[in-house]
Formats: C-alpha cells, structure tokens, sequence
C-alpha cells in the first residue's frame, strides 16, 4: 500500500489494485493546487468545500460520503459517524470517520473531527494501523486533543494533517495551528517530511511512529 498526501484532509491510497482518494477541496478555498488523479473510491467526511470537491477527480469513482460498509476492487470501507463540533453537530454538523481495510493494513481517516467519540464508536472501529487525524484546531481537534484520541486509538502510525501552514488561503485558514505544535506535543519535533509512505501489513506493530507527509503538489 502506498499513500500520499494531497494536502489539507486529502490523502491518495494505492493498492495493486485500486487507488482512493479522501476528502478531496476546492483549490480557491484552501489555497493549494489539487493535482490531475484519478480514484476507484472517494471518501467525503462532511459537506464542506474544502472536503467535498468529487468534481476533482478522474474516473468513475464510488462515492461515500455516509456512514456504513463498502466494498469494491479489494478495499473495504466503513464508515462511522461523528461530529464536526463539540455541540455533536449543532454547529457544523455530522462527519463521517472512515476506516479503510487495504492490503491487510486499517487505515483511519477522521475527517473534520470535533471531538473525541464516543466510546462505542471506537470499539466499532476498533484495531487501527494507521491514524489519519487532524491537529490544527479551530474547526477540529487541537493538538492536545488529537493526543488524547491517538492514546485511545493505538495506532502504529499516525499522520497528522489538516494544521495551519503559510501556503494555505490564510483569509479562510490562518487561525489553525501548525503541525510543529503537534510534533512538540508529542514529541516527536525532529521529524523529517516524506514524499510517500509505502507499507506492508508487517510494518505494522506495537510501536508508534509519526509520519509527516509533504504534499504531491
């Protein structure tokens, strides 16, 4: 399995057989440039331009944007639902954290998260290999917060995303927090960006590592 990382909440995942593509945004909204790819499945956390944007992608993908199981060309997904905010919803409404069983390895991607589930809704999701989690605050979980899932969680890897950066359209996201926050928090500061993440189900184990990703484009 590889993974890249398109920037905001959007990630490419690759089997053999089949690639997927998250929570694909507008270009304008977010400020980044989403490249030319093409997707057997999209996953949609939330009904938000930075988020929703199918439009971007090339094929005739599957669309998931609710919660519930799905399958097509190898890759299972179910989907689990939660909230965008700590008023479960009453603010920005429902999102979908989508768990992704590809090539033997559990990807989690929480989308939009707000706040930490409950905890039925962990034990449903239950074994993770790799945690998709944001940590910029403002519209999600801070840094601090996305800590206190991942120790729920157990996952053998964690990449963060959706953090403040300067070459994000600041008018829209200059109040998040920046993925060094994060790092600090964890400890884990003198992580080196990666291009691509590769993985086998046996790079899976116990122990923990924070993988920060650049953007493709």
């Amino acid at each position: 399995m590889e993974i890249k990382y398109l920037g905001h909440s959007s990630f490419l995942i690759k089997s053999k057989d089949a690639k997927l593509v998250t929570d694909p945004f507008d270009e304008k909204m977010v400020g980044l440039p989403f490249p030319k790819t093409e997707a057997d499945i999209i996953t949609v956390s939330h009904d938000h331009a930075d988020h929703n944007q199918i439009g971007k992608i090339i094929g005739n993908p599957l669309i998931l944007d609710w919660p519930g199981q799905f399958e097509k060309k190898g890759i299972r997904v179910f989907g689990f639902q939660s909230y965008h905010d700590k008023q479960k919803g009453v603010e920005k409404g429902l999102n979908t954290i989508y768990k992704i069983e590809v090539e033997g390895i559990s990807v989690v991607h929480c989308g939009d998260l707000g706040v930490k589930p409950d905890d039925s809704i962990l034990d449903e999701i239950g074994d993770v290999g790799v945690l998709m989690v944001p940590v910029g605050g403002r519209f999600t979980l801070d840094a601090s917060e996305a800590i206190e899932l991942i120790k729920e969680l157990e996952p053998s890897v964690v990449i963060p995303m959706h953090y403040g950066s300067s070459k994000l359209n600041q008018a829209n996201f200059s109040e998040l927090a920046g993925v060094d926050e994060f790092l600090k928090k964890i400890g884990q500061e003198s992580i080196q960006p990666v291009d691509k993440l590769v993985l086998k189900k046996e790079d899976i184990n116990e122990t923990m590592r924070v993988v920060v990703m650049s953007m493709s484009n």
